[in-house]
């Protein structure tokens, strides 16, 4: 019976689609000696490299209206250079709590909890040693890689082991990212992946087309923590129910896009946990196009305002600001200090588990 449900498991993960071939390879060493590894996922329209270190992305290859391929992530060629800092965690993998938690405190049945102040006096991305920071345990899958890792209790703060693996699965025009999740103390969690998208390959992200299917935001306060609010989209710059420029309202006079530098903001999806299609965005240069779809509450749209030229990327090009996009499938920001938000907790016994699946194609 237990292989049934293994095997049924499984098939849930894969639509009947074409192979994926998955080969591996060092990508570098970490300073204590231990060997950072690669994994390409590849088959006739994808082809994804992610490493151990922080489970980022490193690339990911997809072909446009003329069935050429280009890189169309933002990131580094080296393990080194993420090494040396990646401040805008490019790819990474993001827990124990993704985007922001006021004041780095929270409380959980009765109990206060303290973790790193590391953004204007907020706590970012897990803190200073998130889960993008440490080497993941990896094996091959067929078709993906599953990346483990043990968060121990205590570790930034956050209380109960806790063990994620994350799965990434390339099944034809999809790399479906797969989180899972247990405890042995309750705790709170957010896993999302920071990849920032460029469907061109190069230059600003401003033309770009994104639709969103949300009525609904949580603006912020200037800490960019949300204020609890979910305020509707209409009539504002928010409102993506239609396919809308990135560029065309972003510098508008709108106290949320100032507080943000431009977009940096979670919509709020009504999927009722089910899988279903979050957001749409279009290049019209080069036709490709990005569906996201998720079983989770909201999406981080975001749009690189904070980078500022001051990194070099892949293949020694500049990285300018605006010249990425992020859709952060999640739970919403600072949600332990909101009673109204979905519910972060992860108790003992019980599993999380998600899905994003981000889907490529051309036009």
């Amino acid at each position: 019976m237990r292989t049934l449900l293994v095997l049924a498991f499984a098939m849930t993960l894969l639509p009947s689609v074409s192979h994926s071939s998955v080969t591996h390879q060092p990508f570098g060493k970490m300073p204590d000696g231990s060997t950072v590894e690669i994994y390409t996922l590849k088959n006739q329209s994808l082809e994804a490299r992610i490493m151990t270190y922080g489970g980022i992305i490193v690339s990911l290859q997809a072909l446009d209206r003329h069935g050429k391929m280009a890189d169309i992530v933002l990131g580094f060629d080296s393990l080194d250079s993420y090494l040396a800092g990646n401040p805008a965690y490019f790819g990474a993998l993001i827990g124990r709590y993704g985007n922001r938690i006021a004041k780095g405190t929270f409380k959980l049945d009765g109990h206060s909890y303290s973790v790193p102040q590391n953004n204007n006096g907020n706590s970012l991305h897990g803190g200073t040693r998130g889960f993008d920071k440490v080497v993941w345990t990896a094996k091959a899958l067929p078709n993906g890689v599953e990346l483990t890792y043990v968060s121990k209790d205590g570790e930034m703060g956050y209380p109960g082991t806790m063990t994620s693996t994350v799965r990434y699965i390339m099944a034809g025009h999809d790399l479906r990212i797969e989180y899972a999740a247990t405890t042995d103390k309750p705790t709170v969690l957010n896993l999302t992946n920071h990849t920032y998208f460029n469907l061109a390959g190069q230059g600003d992200i401003l033309k770009h087309e994104l639709r969103l299917n949300s009525e609904k935001y949580t603006p912020v306060d200037g800490g960019l923590i949300p204020t609890g609010e979910l305020a509707p989209v209409a009539g504002t710059p928010f409102d993506f129910r239609k396919p809308t420029s990135i560029g065309a309202r972003i510098d508008a006079d709108n106290e949320q896009l100032k507080l943000g530098k431009g977009y940096d903001h979670n919509w709020v999806l009504h999927n009722g946990g089910k899988l279903e299609e979050a957001a749409e965005a279009h290049d019209a240069s080069t036709g490709r196009t990005l569906q996201v779809l998720t079983d989770q509450p909201g999406v981080q749209f975001y749009t690189g305002n904070f980078l500022d030229g001051t990194l070099t990327g892949k293949g020694g090009k500049i990285i300018g600001r605006r010249t990425g996009f992020c859709l952060e499938t999640q739970h919403f920001p600072d949600s332990p200090n909101h009673p109204n938000f979905p519910s972060t907790e992860l108790k003992p016994g019980h599993h999380f588990h998600s899905v994003t699946v981000f889907r490529f194609g051309s036009r």
